[in-house]
């Protein structure tokens, strides 16, 4: 591949896709080209790319190729302080009163790859909540521009190792074994979580209720800073007030926002909306 056709197709997978490929990446790219080229028997790299380009085949093509330039692999509970802030600093301490029952939250998981981030996200609130007791209710929407990573999630079946920091009572309680080495999520958490494919830079237009928790971990480090700004701009606007954002750490190094104040907590990267004093989203 020529540097010309390296820029070509950088600028193609940055226009479609939002991801930054640095020119460290070429041997990435050609290696995830050469592979899908490889089983259409095409072996020219401007032929492919014209593929692409046309038509309602090239879209479908382009769904394919998608999958093979992201990342999927993950594993439940990847940062574990994460999770913890979330029990500690969003959920509440004590039984909520009858009056104020049923309890509710609004999650959302954004790039949740083949589902193992969503599904903690699950664990981690239905724990906290049963154990205070009372009634309560929860909806986690996840979404991913994979939709090979997205039916993976749908069906909720993982290799052991995904779950090695999952603790033997959960697994007892939200997995079971259905072979010698695959775990598959209980129904009972499965319909807690919405999978859907949604592209991050088309946020503008994606239909969500207000959230009162959004994970964000793993996703904008594919784009430059002023595009993960922008992202977290429509991010932001779908936070309900005293909503949590929650970003990996180090992923957007001294970022300010005005209608966010920051949440400290060790090894976390956190913010939640604030409201005017007179009420209403800041």
């Amino acid at each position: 591949m020529s540097e010309a056709q390296f820029a070509r197709w950088v600028e193609l997978v940055r226009r479609r896709t939002g991801m930054q490929l640095a020119p460290e990446r070429k041997s990435f790219l050609v290696t995830s080209l050469a592979a899908r080229m490889r089983e259409l028997g095409c072996e020219d790299y401007d032929a492919y790319y014209a593929l692409l380009t046309e038509g309602p085949r090239g879209a479908v093509e382009w769904a394919l190729l998608v999958d093979r330039l992201t990342v999927h692999e993950t594993r439940f509970f990847r940062h574990r302080p994460s999770f913890a802030l979330i029990r500690e600093r969003l959920l509440p301490q004590a039984p909520v009163p009858e009056a104020l029952q049923p309890y509710r939250l609004q999650v959302w998981s954004i790039g949740c790859a083949t589902g193992e981030e969503a599904y903690s996200l699950a664990i981690a609130i239905d724990e906290h909540l049963s154990r205070l007791g009372g009634r309560y209710y929860f909806g986690v929407t996840a979404t991913d521009i994979s939709l090979s990573a997205l039916a993976t999630a749908r069906r909720g079946r993982y290799p052991g190792k995904r779950l090695d920091r999952v603790s033997p009572d959960q697994r007892a309680r939200y997995f079971r074994r259905v072979a010698p080495d695959t775990w598959e999520v209980v129904p009972e958490l499965r319909k807690r979580v919405c999978f859907a494919q949604l592209n991050v830079l088309d946020l503008a237009r994606a239909p969500l209720a207000p959230m009162d928790l959004i994970f964000c971990q793993n996703v904008l480090i594919y784009f430059d800073r002023a595009q993960r700004e922008a992202v977290l701009a429509e991010v932001v606007r779908r936070l309900a007030p005293g909503g949590m954002l929650v970003l990996g750490p180090g992923e957007l190094v001294g970022w300010r926002h005005p209608e966010l104040e920051r949440v400290h907590y060790p090894d976390t990267l956190a913010f939640r909306r604030v409201a005017r004093a007179g009420g209403g989203a800041a």
